[in-house]
């Protein structure tokens, strides 16, 4: 999509720099301190040179913004891989007053962040942030500054916690808005004829999936192995952190604390596990049982209220190499049986594909992101397009290997279809995709209404040049 109305993008740049989960020294306020920079001495050469301390450049509700805090949000920003040419020190304060307004009203609105969940998002930053150090803990402390791990991994778990306390205040705030499609029919509207949208060429995407099948020998092994943990642990005493940490073959789990933590009001987790970790007690291990990662066994830790802290043991079957020939040899046949023309690659779909999300639809892809067949090219998942570039309208692609998000590999054959030319905006062809920027615009309006209104029943003071800036919101109260 070629066109966004400016105001639209001017927010949603700002609503976008709450997410970033980077490091920064905001912190909460104890009592209120002078906003004057201080000045220390420092002995230079015999000479006292005086040296300025950081001072405070805004202060909004319980929290403090600093005056590097500008400076290291625009770094912050860079080191993302975010554009800030052309954005002003004022533009930034304004997004950084906007972030720790939803932060202290999450807290007054008494929203909950759990600390274990913040300090599972607190592991993964570091794991990320070690990546581009080659694993070295030293370097990455000396590259925030920070005298040792601990206060690197304090300060993290401060600023993600508050990040996340922003997004799910936001997240509040929008979460009744709908829109009607007479809302939608006058937003559209009221676009002039040269400035609606221009969405890029679009496609019907399809695929047959083959996947290699597990033995039944093998999954008899794997249960068995579960049984055997079990009863270690309920009969024998064993400790059941010591077994996930040995055998446990979930690569989540470990950035969590060996623990997640389950809400009966707020479904995480597949069926099959939710069940299995609601029926038990304190103490209590699951039988074995299956879903689409593999078998699993739980473990109830605790239990408050309606929250389960649990952990569990993931075993994954193995594949062998014939089965994983057989697949893809059957998935072959299927795809000679399409191009020949005994079969279409819909009814090919329903008869012949593992993929149980697609084959009723005749191996349709949806777009998650419009919830219809359509993908616009340029916004197309970078994977899926590789595959499907080079492909002419009803071509069949030849048989690619892939792996599921749970690491399992799997055969596929794909087809495009309904290919529609870059075009401007077509109220009935597009309406999903113009219901989408019209409930956004609503979404802003109750952001807008919502910033406004507590701007003004928030206590906020900000200091020096900052109060020069020429806000977009009414941060000065005037």
């Amino acid at each position: 999509m070629k066109f966004i109305n400016n105001q639209i993008l001017y927010k949603v740049f700002f609503i976008a720099l709450i997410s970033i989960n980077a490091l920064s020294a905001q912190e909460i306020i104890e009592d209120k301190k002078e906003e004057k920079p201080i000045e220390k001495k420092e002995k230079v050469l015999g000479d006292f040179k005086p040296v300025k301390v950081d001072g405070v450049a805004s202060v909004i509700g319980d929290f403090i913004v600093l005056e590097s805090d500008v400076p290291k949000r625009r770094e912050e920003i860079k080191a993302a891989g975010g554009n800030v040419d052309g954005v002003s020190d004022c533009e930034l304060m304004g997004s950084i007053l906007e972030e720790k307004l939803y932060a202290h009203h999450a807290i007054q609105d008494s929203i909950i962040v759990s600390d274990i969940e913040v300090r599972g998002q607190v592991d993964y930053q570091i794991q990320q942030f070690l990546q581009y150090f080659q694993g070295d803990m030293e370097k990455l402390v000396a590259y925030y500054k920070k005298d040792d791990e601990e206060s690197l991994r304090d300060e993290m778990f401060e600023i993600t916690k508050n990040n996340e306390l922003a997004k799910r205040m936001q997240g509040k705030i929008v979460e009744e808005v709908e829109i009607t499609p007479e809302e939608v029919r006058e937003y559209f509207n009221k676009i002039p004829v040269d400035n609606r949208p221009v969405f890029g060429t679009e496609l019907k995407v399809a695929q047959i999936v083959a996947e290699p099948k597990v033995s039944e020998e093998e999954e008899k092994r794997i249960i068995d192995r579960l049984y055997g943990f079990r009863e270690d642990v309920m009969v024998k005493g064993a400790s059941f952190r010591s077994k996930v940490v040995l055998y446990g073959e979930d690569p989540g789990l470990k950035q969590s604390g060996y623990v997640y933590t389950l809400d009966r009001k707020k479904p995480k987790m597949v069926k099959e596990f939710r069940q299995a970790a609601f029926a038990l007690q304190e103490g209590e291990v699951s039988e074995p049982f299956k879903t689409d990662f593999g078998y699993h066994i739980v473990y109830c830790q605790k239990i408050r209220g309606q929250q389960y802290v649990v952990s569990h043991i993931l075993l994954k079957p193995k594949v062998s190499t014939q089965a994983i020939n057989e697949a893809k040899e059957r998935l072959e046949k299927v795809r000679q049986r399409i191009v020949d023309g005994d079969i279409s690659f819909s009814d090919a779909a329903k008869e012949a594909s593992d993929e149980k999300e697609t084959k009723n639809d005749g191996g349709q892809l949806i777009n998650p992101e419009t919830q219809d067949y359509n993908f616009e090219l340029t916004r197309m998942e970078p994977s899926l397009y590789a595959q499907i570039q080079n492909l002419k309208d009803n071509e069949v692609s030849l048989v690619l290997t892939d792996q599921d998000n749970r690491g399992n590999t799997k055969f596929k054959i794909l087809t495009v279809s309904d290919r529609i030319d870059e075009h401007k905006a077509d109220y009935a062809r597009d309406f999903l995709k113009i219901k989408e920027l019209a409930l956004k615009e609503k979404q802003l309006r109750a952001i807008d209404k919502w910033q406004s209104e507590k701007i003004m029943d928030t206590y906020i003071k900000i200091s020096g040049s900052y109060r020069d800036c020429d806000y977009s919101g009414n941060w000065l109260k005037k």
